[in-house]
């Protein structure tokens, strides 16, 4: 059965028609609170989307850790790796790798790359592109019965180049060789086996790949490596991996995470995040205000009301109560309304701007501009709780001065004159 401070409080919402004034308010404070909300629950959800493909574009090409050497190159690799992969169960996989900055030269133009020896099992190979015949861009980087040795560029620097699959480009090292003339650049022709493009662009313009035994002999580093590149069994693991790789390796061994390399770029987007939630809780706030200011309306409107109520027995934290559920009910409608249709629109974040884009034939989302296959959005829990929670404790903040002011009414004064 409802107690009579439910009952109240339901009746003060249904304003009679002199009161029409007061109820719009009390409509307005509910949209207020439902915009609020569903603004905050679509972008935090757009922000995590954005911050979790800029993520995987960075792993896309970036190891979780790399295991380098400080000033020389790596020896005895394949011991240092079986060990690494022994000690933790925490380590996926481990990938030696050589890497050099060159100069690539071909129909009198230049690129400037980081030439990088890798694998055959390097996740490199598992980026889509265009290869020479067809083949498997593996099969053809390591065939060593070929004429020349390949090597796998970006899109970009075949453009820069002017090349296309099986052109000859010719890889220029920081390296020269001593002959009576002087000093002559080292240089090696090498057959464009594979294009790929990495979604985003983010590091693909700056790599050219080459088979590792190329890369040791070319480079004059036989039986070195510029370091490992290790893959934690989940990139949540990373920072504990690391940790362990530390304190069994000192130095002159280093132990860098892709957080390292870049998690100031995520600390952005991160703190970005933050000041969006900030930004955007003040329309909350506001609300917030308009349920202070309706509450304050309905208790000098009512004050004969409570002036009876407290007269028949009623106490004052009775009353107190009757005003902080008015503005609860207010906020809790705001709220949920809030929730249901932020979490709509951002589930359906994709649908919704590409029906917008053919409806206003305009492009709102460029997918080559962020490397994103659709627009990003990401509803998190826990993202959704700290919004409605904050919507109804600041809903909650907001009755407690007029419901206060009504419980401390005379019902004497208030009804000396009537």
């Amino acid at each position: 059965m409802m107690n009579f401070e439910w009952f109240v409080s339901l009746r003060y919402l249904r304003a009679k028609r002199k009161q029409t004034f007061i109820s719009v308010i009390s409509f307005i404070s509910i949209g207020g609170v439902t915009l609020g909300v569903a603004a905050l629950i679509l972008v935090l959800a757009i922000m995590t989307g954005f911050h979790d493909g800029v993520r995987q574009q960075i792993l896309g090409n970036v190891p979780h850790i790399l295991f380098q050497k400080h000033g020389f190159g790596l020896k005895g690799y394949q011991e240092i790796g079986r060990e690494i992969q022994e000690s933790s169960n925490l380590v996926q996989s481990i990938a030696p790798y050589l890497s050099q900055q060159a100069m690539l030269l071909s129909n009198s133009n230049v690129s400037a790359v980081s030439v990088k020896g890798v694998e055959v099992d390097n996740k490199i190979f598992n980026l889509d592109m265009m290869t020479y015949e067809d083949k498997n861009a593996a099969e053809l980087l390591f065939n060593n019965e070929a004429r020349l040795p390949g090597i796998v560029i970006s899109v970009e620097s075949s453009v820069a180049l002017g090349v296309s699959l099986g052109d000859t480009v010719n890889v220029i090292p920081p390296m020269f060789t001593m002959t009576p003339f002087g000093m002559i650049p080292k240089m090696k022709p090498f057959q464009l086996v594979g294009i790929f493009r990495q979604s985003g662009g983010f590091f693909e313009t700056y790599y050219a790949y080459i088979s590792l035994p190329h890369a040791q002999s070319f480079l004059d580093m036989k039986g070195e490596v510029t370091g490992l590149e290790i893959e934690a069994t989940a990139f949540d693991r990373t920072a504990q991996l690391a940790a362990q790789l530390r304190s069994n390796y000192d130095y002159p061994f280093v132990v860098r995470t892709w957080e390292d390399m870049f998690g100031s770029f995520l600390s952005a987007l991160r703190l970005e995040k933050l000041g969006l939630f900030i930004v955007l809780g003040i329309i909350v706030l506001v609300a917030a205000f308009n349920i202070a200011t309706t509450l304050i309306m309905v208790v000098m409107e009512k004050n004969r009301d409570i002036a009876i109520l407290r007269s028949m027995g009623a106490k004052s934290g009775s009353i107190m109560r009757i005003f902080i559920l008015e503005g609860l009910i207010i906020g809790g409608v705001g709220t949920t309304l809030g929730t249901s249709i932020g979490l709509f629109l951002a589930k359906n974040a994709d649908t919704i701007i590409k029906g917008l884009e053919n409806l206003l034939g305009v492009s709102i989302f460029d997918q080559a501009v962020y490397g994103m296959s659709e627009f990003p959005s990401k509803v998190v829990s826990s993202d959704v709780v700290a919004v409605a929670l904050m919507a109804l404790i600041i809903s909650l903040l907001a009755t407690v001065y007029p419901a206060w002011h009504a419980a401390r009414m005379d019902p004497a004064e208030s009804l000396k004159y009537e």
